[in-house]
């Protein structure tokens, strides 16, 4: 994907969110991490993280727990035309995701993890990191 100009400061925008998360003590158990994503009332895609103390490929409802979730702390990342579509918004949320986990400030603490998925809460969850 061709990051343009208007997007030239979401990786920034995502990490610094993330990084403030994930630099406070997180509980512990948590065996798997979801990025939720929602489709914003503000033209925007609505960033959530959550750890679960379940994991099954097989089985979604692994991500609806509540043992860790950043809640209301939402990374808000701007829905412009090139990615308005929900297909092109999950794959660049994706790509700054795998982004950070190759050069996260904090990326060890994800892959500490045996699985972290991504997807709209409406929908299925794509898994991008396996031990």
């Amino acid at each position: 994907m061709i990051i343009t100009k208007e997007h030239a400061n979401d990786f920034k925008i995502f990490s610094d969110w993330l990084n403030s998360i994930l630099g406070q003590k997180l509980a512990s158990g948590i065996i798997a991490f979801n990025f939720n994503l929602y489709e914003g009332e503000e033209e925007t895609y609505d960033i959530q993280l959550i750890g679960s103390d379940d994991f099954d490929e097989n089985d979604a409802d692994w991500a609806c727990t509540d043992y860790f979730t950043t809640g209301e702390d939402i990374c808000y990342i701007k829905r412009t035309k090139d990615i308005e579509s929900w297909e092109k918004g999950l794959e660049y949320i994706t790509s700054m995701v795998i982004r950070y986990l190759n050069e996260g400030k904090y990326a060890n603490i994800l892959k500490e993890v045996f699985a972290i998925g991504i997807g709209f809460v409406d929908g299925g969850i794509d898994i991008i990191y396996h031990t």
